[in-house]
């Protein structure tokens, strides 16, 4: 649980799941009506936003939470 809780704090701070970066995806599964999480996948990927795409979004919250949040919470003093 803490891990997804700093996941979900950073992609909030850095906008990671925004509109502009992942596209309106509530309306995208409702448009689609997938019966399956694959049928869902690959209706996202062939028109919205690619694999690559969400993997360098991935890399960069790995950045911002190995390499920024550790440094402001090692930064915390008394």
């Amino acid at each position: 649980m803490p891990k997804e809780w700093i996941l979900n704090q950073a992609n909030m701070r850095w906008g990671l799941t925004k509109k502009n970066k992942v596209g309106p995806v509530a309306e995208l599964i409702r448009k689609c009506a997938p019966k399956t999480v694959e049928e869902w996948e690959k209706y996202y990927l062939s028109n919205v936003y690619s694999k690559e795409h969400l993997e360098h979004l991935g890399k960069l919250l790995f950045i911002k939470v190995t390499d920024v949040c550790k440094a402001e919470i090692e930064d915390i003093t008394e």
